[in-house]
């Protein structure tokens, strides 16, 4: 016997010390060192010893394991170092080296353990060896079991997640992993890998391999590479088989049934489904890895259909696609008994497809012999038969395989072979002493049929007796054995008797007991189906061609005549009106009769049972809805398809007769009707919702409010469920229902950002099979028409998504569409619905992919000249969408010369398609780069063949898995430079688009809602700009104006304004480089920056020019004013001079209050009265008579006839003012063409020219007043002799452009009396001014209580210096009041443009408010007003805006700001005064010194300068600090004084108009367009004054409010613009042009862009209702048809539309 080396004993001493029952043992040896060292040998053989009987002791239950596929038993002893292994995971961080140190030692002692026990007891570990090591753990399995379990969820990462479910909503989210395809990961990320390669269908899932095995192969081959003396291959070889036992990569199967087993219902079935297409076998019976109790799944296989081929007994070869659950098969059920040789599920392979792996085995890539989750599953495939030679089985035949040893899963063996047609068992011999021998010999004396395949004979197939049958397996061909396995099935199949031969169907698995069926156990799965079955039983027995007719009957009929009808009216061109009435009300009546149509128990029944359900209930309920319809519907349409191809065939055979192409037709309108699914369903939601939308009242029997439907929807969206967004039945979008839905979503989500990928394809080209593999859906795919419409599906983006690859959305939403050119539609309707189609995808998609079967040129031709028509139509109406083209179903080719020749191909035809399309839409294009932006060697891909071999057997190709994944990556290359839509816009685009589409002139009739939301947008931005530059140039304005009325400038330059305005103007520039730079939609801001980069700079020249011209008016004005200054002054001079003189007099009654004020009344009285004496007094004046007398004068013209004029601003027409020029030399003709003009010159173009000419003159004589400054300079009557000058040259001008028509003389007489009367208010009120500041008796009046203050303080014996300081306070009193006042005017002008909710906005905003405004107010006179001088209506609409703010907010804002202004100023004057103090008591200056100081300071805050003071005596005045204390306490008593009398009153009457908060405003507000539309003048909503493109308005008028009436007739016109410009109806201007071609009238026509469309606004439809009598009144005419419209436009009502 060897003997031990002292370094195995000291190792072995350090082994034992981890085994718990020798740590005694352990102390007693360390007490007894002095004894004998052989002790340690003798106590080590006692331990083993007594291990020895423990273990002879234990009651064995010993089972043989299969080679290929063992159990989780291992071969270590030492149960404690497992259970110590597999909790090290759960230890703290801090504990985590210390173990792994542990374990370590444990590894490398391993051997030494065996070798001892192997020298000293050679006898006992024979013992052990025949008891076996793994049936010694068996007591532990349980337990053991369990960790091991334990320990491979956690290496997968699924430790956290197995209790709370993996959730499908979650896998199918975009996360990095999409992008990644590893053929070879780390064990964290086995599930994603695995999950992301199921989903896109590739059969490789099976097949990862784990980096870490790999790597620690290379790490250990390292570590051996040292050369040891010492080392031993016995040893180092035992150590690596250990190690690789404890790391040995993860079972492929483990992590499928891993996944399975944390999945929740929705990623199983998922999972399931994903299975089954990959021909892969499905999970059956699954036991439980950690109770062992088993499931059956039912629910997973409840979306799979299989289809195959049969031959009736007539020879006839039909298709038969059916649900598996509910397929009726043979089924062929193999297992095996104890430990065999040959793969079980191999065998089966060969059987069913030799090819692909459809039941994973011991010789697949990955397998290994660490199998922990498949012993007792049992596994489900079909064979499906394609009727062609090559098949194994002329029938459909499930094959059941029981994986592990049958004798461990009793229960599954039970059932499964009660079930079978054939069992079929693998086992090494029949061995009569075998304890499996009952079991067999129990299913021999059975009636099926048994074949035993043993592994360990070698003999070929033998009947021992009729249906029983056994081949050998041992060293035989594989081929061979499947041929006759094969044939034994068949013959077993087809002639066993009808006792043995049953059928196998998975619902019938469920009624065995001892099982967990997981649709009963889980109780909303239960719940959903209960209700889908409650619904089903409504439709049963009913003839499927008419249930949806019966049950769904608002998407019937009605819905497709209101379809067409709406078509007809957009596409109209006729000139009746009361045609386009009549299909308006026709359509108002469909949607009646809808509204009306009884709801049925159907709808009633779904609508209540989704509403009355938790979330998950619902996507439950929803999916067992489908799957029932599906069920119920499928043998009907099987019959129905059949029924079509056979007639197709036929019309084909004998080329075509109308009898059978009329048979064709009805069987494809059968099979159009018995289409029924839940889409149809939420079609049907979407008509109710629409009907009731119409009428605005609920449904009878709608069991909640038509408005919450919508949400229903939404709901499912967010759930997973596509939703339609046009019904391809009726081929048209139901606008109303998609936005709701949309608005709904937001409500539901936020306004998130959503990426639009849309698909577009030929017929069955597989597209939605695409869409499915690239983003997990499930969009329905088989052969045929199966998509019909389009559908949008919501795919989330993860936020580790976002970050990592940089996207800027939140959502995918994928448009799957119908196929283009359907065989079953007619050519034309064929090509004019795939037009549609393709331009409304294109025109959605954010990208969009072009799907091509295969490479040939007609496959090309006939969708490129589709598709790039659409992106064309995409560019002129600037929208910018991509496109990338797939080829399916080419060939693999490696040769990239092949693939060049493909793209060259299709760089021609794009072209050719380009040059054909451009002349349809006349559109300037070569190639298709031309038309968008295209890289042929990145934007086309190659797709392989879908399926690796023949269907209905062959499985995906795996190419084609790669394909998708380079498509998927390069789709988020594109995706990444786009910020996508917000669902708000993405709202507005399917309303805009859908709408251009309906006009059948998309282009022409385009609204992009985004794009004009976000030009609004600029035009606020601008507006805040031109603010900040405006608010900046008054503030400098104001300081400058000061300094020009304290003299302190001489003159002003532009120059100097440009510096002071330029930090400001670089803010501005920032600002809006940020703006057009950072903005979410900068892509489309980008093509307005540089046209606003030119205005802001014109504005801000025009600003610096009207500003140097104002400061340079009142430079020149201050020089005129000079002497009535200086005259005043003197005036003041003298009698503070002689007040002074009365009080030396009165001086010794100074405390006679009585006597020193009757004294100085009876003097100022005196004094005035000399003025008055001296001075000419102001009068007051008349414009009206001096112009009239102007008139008179030079015009010739009778006061009389002035008495008669009218008021040009509210005239409804100038016809009586025009005079028609009669041309010569005309045919007769002519001469009834020039008559038909004269008759309706009311509504021609000269009308709203004449109104614009009107108010223009208007608006420049407002500015021509506004510049003679009369409130300083006083009135002149040769202002209105310049003003009506300007008026005559202006109509003078107007006439001798190239006009048919001239002015009457009364015209001018009028025009001209109306401006005096409009601008006579204004003029009298600043010539009020100037007298109140000029007037030498109403000015002194007013100054009498400040200087009786003086006076008094001189008959007191005041010093000098005190009344010095009270005089500089009273000068100080008026530009101290209009400062403060200017100011706070200024900062209140800000506020309200920044918090006033109607002036703080685009020009659109502020029209909105004004129409609200008119309504509440309902004052019809206002709105003629508003119609005829909108500019003077804006302004009155500003003012009212203003004071009421004002008002609204005097206390908590106004109030508060003008006492912070004061007290500013307060605050600065009193630092000038210190100042100037300082500087006199230190340079021994003057009072002189003083005062030039003190009002050199203040002289840019006030209007206050030497000149206001000379002429007072400064004698005496030599105490300077006392002059600042006096001017300190009387300032105070001044700011009291002015804050008390400031008032919403005084506010506005003592500021001067140009400072006025709503003149301000009214000047920024106005700087915008004012042309007005030529056929219902409405004004252009642009809020940039001479703006480049075309003028436009959101919504147009009844052109009727201009007075506009029809041809020779007396009636106004009832319709809205953008009706009218659909229409073949015509105009006059000299010529008649038709309305749809207005732009070719040319001159104001040609630059307005009136969309055609139905956009009527419903306010004017109540405003002419409301005002149907005055308007008729007022233009003296009956409006066309109103008898017709009246019933329509009545229903509208003011709080409605307002």
């Amino acid at each position: 016997m060897r003997k031990p080396s002292t370094m195995q004993v000291n190792h072995l001493h350090m082994r034992l010390s981890f085994h718990p029952l020798a740590n005694k043992w352990l102390d007693y040896t360390r007490l007894q060192q002095k004894r004998d060292f052989m002790l340690l040998f003798v106590s080590v053989g006692l331990f083993f010893i007594f291990l020895n009987i423990i273990f002879n002791n234990i009651s064995l239950s010993f089972s043989v394991l299969s080679q290929d596929q063992p159990t989780i038993i291992g071969k270590t002893m030492d149960c404690t170092l497992m259970t110590e292994t597999r909790q090290t995971h759960r230890v703290s961080d801090e504990c985590r080296v210390k173990i792994e140190h542990k374990k370590e030692v444990r590894k490398n002692s391993m051997n030494v353990d065996f070798q001892l026990i192997e020298i000293f007891f050679p006898y006992h570990i024979r013992n052990v060896e025949k008891c076996s090591f793994d049936g010694a753990r068996l007591d532990h399995n349980r337990n053991g079991r369990r960790k091991e379990v334990e320990h491979l969820f956690h290496r997968l990462h699924l430790d956290n997640i197995h209790p709370s479910k993996l959730r499908a909503a979650d896998v199918l989210q975009l996360t990095t992993h999409s992008l990644q395809s590893h053929e070879s990961c780390a064990d964290e990320d086995l599930i994603q890998t695995f999950l992301q390669k199921i989903l896109m269908m590739n059969y490789r899932a099976r097949y990862i391999k784990t980096i870490h095995a790999q790597h620690d192969r290379h790490q250990r081959n390292n570590d051996f590479l040292e050369y040891e003396s010492d080392a031993d291959i016995f040893q180092d070889a035992s150590l690596i088989l250990e190690e690789a036992k404890r790391r040995d990569a993860i079972h492929p199967m483990d992590v499928q049934m891993a996944v399975f087993h944390c999945a929740d219902s929705f990623l199983k079935q998922l999972m399931v489904t994903k299975l089954s297409q990959c021909q892969y076998a499905l999970p059956l019976l699954v036991p439980d890895p950690f109770t062992q109790e088993i499931e059956f799944p039912l629910w997973t296989f409840r979306q799979i259909n299989k289809s195959w081929k049969m031959k009736e007994p007539n020879n006839e070869i039909i298709s038969i696609i059916q649900p598996v659950w509910k397929a009726e098969t043979p089924m062929v059920f193999f297992f095996r008994f104890g430990s065999v040789s040959s793969s079980k599920s191999q065998l089966m392979n060969n059987l069913i497809d030799d090819k692909h792996n459809t039941f994973f085995h011991r010789h697949c890539p990955g397998s290994s012999k660490t199998r922990l989750l498949m012993d007792g599953v049992v596994e489900i495939a079909w064979y499906c038969p394609s009727r062609k030679d090559r098949d194994k089985f002329t029938q459909c035949i499930a094959f059941c395989n029981l994986h592990g040893d049958a004798e461990n899963s009793a229960k599954q063996l039970q059932i499964l072979t009660e079930m079978a047609s054939v069992n079929v068992v693998v086992l090494p011999q029949l061995d009569q002493n075998d304890k499996n021998a009952k079991k067999i010999q129990n299913l021999y004396r059975g009636r099926k049929p048994l074949i035993c395949l043993l592994t360990e004979n070698e003999s070929s197939v033998t009947e021992m007796r009729k249906g029983k049958y056994k081949i050998g397996l041992k060293e035989r061909n594989q081929s061979d054995v499947s041929e006759e396995l094969e044939q034994v099935i068949n013959g077993c199949l087809l002639f066993s008797s009808p006792e043995s031969n049953s059928v196998f169907s998975l619902e019938d698995v469920s009624k065995h007991t001892g099982i967990r069926v997981d649709e009963k156990h889980d109780h909303d799965c239960r719940r959903g189906k209960e209700s889908a079955q409650k619904i089903m039983s409504l439709v049963k027995d009913k003839d499927l061609t008419e249930i949806k007719e019966s049950f769904l009957p608002c998407q019937g009929k009605l819905w497709h005549q209101w379809c067409e009808k709406n078509k007809e009216l957009h596409r109209s061109q006729g000139n009746e009106t009361d045609m386009e009435i009549k299909q308006k009300q026709n359509m108002k009546k469909i949607r009646e009769e809808q509204h009306v149509l009884d709801i049925g128990d159907f709808m009633k029944l779904f609508i209540t049972e989704i509403n009355s359900q938790s979330p998950n209930e619902k996507i439950f309920f929803l999916k067992w809805l489908a799957i029932l319809l599906d069920e119920y519907t499928s043998a009907d349409l099987s019959a129905l398809h059949y029924k079509y191809n056979e007639k197709w065939s036929k019309v084909r055979a004998v080329q075509q007769t109308t009898n059978e192409h009329a048979e064709l037709e009805r069987i494809s309108r059968e099979l159009q009707a018995a289409t029924f699914g839940l889409e149809h369903i939420l079609r049907e939601i979407g008509q109710i919702y629409e009907s009731c939308k119409s009428v605005n009242k609920n449904k009878e029997g709608l069991p909640c409010n038509f408005s919450s439907l919508p949400s229903l929807a939404a709901e499912m969206m967010i759930s997973g469920f596509p939703l339609e967004l046009m019904d391809g039945d009726a081929a048209h979008v139901p606008v109303v229902w998609v936005t709701a839905v949309l608005h709904e979503l937001i409500q539901k989500l936020g306004d998130k950002r959503v990426f639009v990928l849309s698909v577009l394809g030929i017929q069955s080209s597989g597209k939605s099979t695409m869409l499915n593999a690239m983003f997990g859906l499930q969009f329905a795919v088989s052969a045929g028409r199966c998509t019909r419409g389009a559908f949008m599906q919501l795919v989330r983006v993860s936020e580790e998504m976002k970050i990592k690859e940089q996207l800027k959305f939140d959502y995918i939403l994928v448009v799957d569409t119908e196929g283009l050119r359907a065989l079953e539609l007619s050519e034309r309707l064929t090509r004019h619905q795939d037009n549609e189609m393709a331009t409304f995808v294109v025109g959605l998609g954010n990208l969009t992919l072009i799907n091509i079967l295969g490479e040939s040129p007609s496959e090309l031709q006939e969708i490129l000249q589709i598709v790039v028509q659409a992106f064309m139509r995409m560019k002129k109406v600037r929208l910018n969408p991509s496109c990338m083209f797939v080829h399916q179903n080419v060939s693999e080719v490696t040769a990239g010369e092949k693939n060049m020749e493909g793209r060259r191909r299709l760089q021609e035809t794009l072209d050719e398609m380009t040059k054909l399309a451009a002349k349809d839409e006349v559109f300037d294009a070569e190639c298709f780069n031309d038309v968008i932006t295209f890289d042929i060697q990145k934007d086309v891909k190659y797709f392989a063949q879908l399926w690796e071999g023949s269907p209905p057997m062959a499985p995906p190709n795996p190419s084609y898995c790669e394909n998708i994944q380079e498509l998927k990556k390069t789709f988020f290359s594109h995706a990444s430079n786009s910020d996508g839509l917000e669902l708000t816009h993405l709202k507005g685009r399917i309303n805009d688009l859908w709408e251009a589409l309906l006009n059948e002139r998309f282009v022409f009739s385009f609204r992009n809602s985004l794009e004009i939301a976000t030009y609004r947008k600029l035009e606020t931005e601008y507006s805040k700009w031109s603010w900040s530059l405006r608010r900046t140039m008054l503030d400098i304005e104001n300081k400058l104006y000061n300094s020009i009325e304290n003299e302190r400038i001489h003159e002003v330059s532009e120059s100097d304004l440009q510096e002071k305005l330029g930090v400001k103007s670089e803010e501005v520039e920032e600002s809006m480089s940020e703006f057009f730079e950072k903005d979410k939609d900068k892509d489309i801001l980008i093509q307005w920056k540089a046209s606003f980069c030119i205005k802001i700079s014109g504005l801000q020249e025009n600003i610096v020019r009207e500003t140097t011209r104002k400061l340079n008016e009142i430079l020149q004005q201050r020089d005129m004013k000079k002497r009535i200054d200086a005259q005043k002054t003197r005036y003041e001079n003298t009698l503070l001079e002689k007040s002074k003189e009365l009080a030396v007099k009165l001086k010794d009654k100074a405390n006679d209050e009585a006597i020193l004020k009757k004294e100085f009344d009876s003097f100022w009285k005196e004094c005035v009265n000399k003025i008055t004496r001296e001075t000419p007094q102001i009068k007051n004046i008349d414009v009206l008579n001096d112009m009239k007398q102007l008139l008179c004068h030079y015009e010739s013209v009778s006061l009389n006839d002035l008495k008669k004029s009218k008021d040009m601003f509210s005239l409804p027409r100038y016809s009586d003012y025009v005079q028609i020029k009669k041309p010569r030399g005309i045919s007769e003709h002519a001469k009834n063409a020039f008559r038909s003009a004269k008759q309706t010159f009311s509504y021609i173009e000269a009308e709203t020219q004449i109104k614009a000419l009107v108010n223009d003159i208007a608006q420049h004589a407002d500015k021509m007043i506004m510049s003679y400054n009369i409130a300083k300079m006083g009135y002149n009557k040769t202002y209105i002799q310049e003003l009506a000058d300007y008026i005559k040259d202006r109509v003078v001008n107007y006439e001798q452009g190239s006009r048919n028509y001239v002015f009457k003389k009364q015209f001018y007489m009028d025009l001209v009396i109306s401006i005096c009367k409009r601008e006579n208010k204004v003029i009298t009120d600043q010539h009020r001014r100037f007298r109140e500041a000029n007037d030498p008796v109403f000015y002194f009046e007013q100054k009498s209580e400040e200087y009786y203050s003086i006076f008094q303080k001189y008959c007191q014996g005041a010093t000098s210096a005190a009344i010095f300081g009270e005089i500089i306070c009273q000068k100080l009193k008026e530009p101290i009041q209009k400062s403060v006042y200017k100011d706070t005017a200024r900062d209140l002008t800000n506020e309200i443009q920044t918090k006033c909710d109607s002036l703080n906005g685009n020009r659109s905003k502020l029209e909105k408010h004004i129409l609200k405004s008119l309504a509440e107010q309902e004052d019809f006179y206002k709105y003629i007003t508003y119609f005829n001088s909108p500019r003077d209506h804006l302004k009155s609409f500003v003012r009212d805006e203003v004071s009421q703010f004002i008002t609204d907010t005097f206390e908590v804002s106004v109030c508060p700001k003008m006492k912070e202004n004061i007290e500013l100023l307060q605050q600065k004057i009193m630092e000038a005064a210190q100042r100037a103090t300082t500087l006199v008591n230190t340079t021994s200056g003057d009072v002189q010194k003083w005062l030039d100081n003190f009002t050199l300071q203040l002289s840019d805050v006030l209007i206050f300068s030497v000149k206001d003071l000379s002429g007072v005596s400064h004698e005496g005045v030599d105490d300077f600090n006392l002059l600042e204390d006096v001017i300190s306490k009387l300032l105070g008593l001044v700011s009291s004084e002015i804050q008390h009398k400031f008032s919403t009153e005084t506010f506005p009457v003592n500021l001067e108009e140009k400072d006025r908060p709503d003149e301000i405003l009214i000047d920024h507000l106005c700087q915008c367009c004012w042309v007005q539309c030529p056929f219902c003048a409405a004004t252009c909503t642009n809020t940039v004054e001479n703006h480049s493109g075309d003028h436009s308005v959101p919504f147009h008028r009844v052109d009727g409010l201009t007075g506009s009436c029809y041809d020779e007739t007396e009636c106004l016109g009832a319709d809205f613009c953008t009706n009218l410009v659909r229409t073949s109806k015509m105009f006059y201007t000299g010529q008649w042009f038709l309305c749809r071609k207005y732009r070719n009238a040319g001159n104001v026509y040609a630059e307005w862009n009136i969309t055609p469309d139905f956009s009527e606004l419903p306010y004017w439809k109540w405003f002419v209702f409301r005002f149907q009598e005055d308007l008729e009144k007022h233009f003296e005419k009956k409006f066309h048809m109103w008898d017709e419209i009246s019933y329509e436009w009545s229903q509208y009502t003011k709080e409605q539309k307002t």
